[in-house]
């Protein structure tokens, strides 16, 4: 209404300056027109600059969140550094177990991620800002600048349980290639099955009675345990 207003208060200040004979009568219309229009034009620029008759309104949704990690054993949550300066990262992640597509944060400058760990459901809690009327007054003033539910910024609170791992892409893109090397996987399963001998003969050696059902139990422990060792130090390697 406010552009409308404008465009009326111009056009009638012209034809009050025009038409009227009466210098008098016409010169005092047009002079009030022409403040009309400096009237709304202030109000304009207020509104479209400093969102005059607008606040600002918050949307809080959590989404479940699943490893982007094809791996169940190493569950990752991968992000990607927008620019050089690694100011801004957009997080990659699934938004089912099934899911065949990763699903990522928004890649602007007014989203910003935090990464929390918790022993709850793995998710993020998305809080949207947007700029809306304070009410229908506003509304009816300015609602013909379809500047309404504007996009302010956006917080992410990524919570991920602490078994998982955060990497870079080119961070899982070289732990993928390490682990899927044939070397790496002929030098573990070496040294795997040497720490598992250790592990079995120490125990045997505690209990020199110990049934097959018991020696298959602590050999389970020990490739369990081998394992995530051998994970940790390669994740520290990546990392370094």
């Amino acid at each position: 209404m406010i552009l409308v207003t404008l465009v009326l208060t111009a056009i009638l200040a012209f034809v009050c300056y025009v038409y009227i004979t009466n210098r008098w009568l016409a010169n005092g219309l047009t002079l009030l027109m022409i403040i009309g229009v400096m009237v709304s034009t202030l109000f304009i620029v207020k509104n479209d600059h400093d969102h005059y008759g607008m606040h600002n309104v918050t949307e809080t949704t959590s989404t479940k969140i699943y490893s982007a990690s094809p791996s169940k054993q190493m569950p990752l949550m991968l992000y990607q550094s927008v620019g050089t300066a690694d100011k801004h990262r957009v997080y990659v992640y699934k938004t089912s177990a099934n899911a065949k597509k990763t699903a990522h944060t928004a890649a602007k400058v007014t989203t910003k991620n935090v990464i929390k760990r918790t022993t709850g459901k793995n998710r993020i809690v998305t809080k949207k800002t947007y700029r809306e009327y304070r009410n229908g007054t506003f509304k009816f003033w300015f609602g013909l600048a379809d500047n309404g539910h504007q996009y302010v910024k956006e917080t992410n609170t990524i919570y991920i349980n602490k078994n998982w791992t955060v990497l870079s892409a080119p961070q899982a893109k070289k732990l993928q290639k390490l682990v899927q090397s044939k070397s790496y996987q002929a030098q573990q399963k070496t040294a795997a099955k040497a720490y598992v001998q250790k592990q079995v003969m120490a125990a045997m050696t505690k209990n020199p009675t110990m049934s097959a059902a018991q020696r298959q139990q602590v050999i389970k422990q020990a490739t369990a345990a081998y394992q995530a060792q051998a994970m940790q130090r390669l994740l520290q390697q990546i990392k370094s």
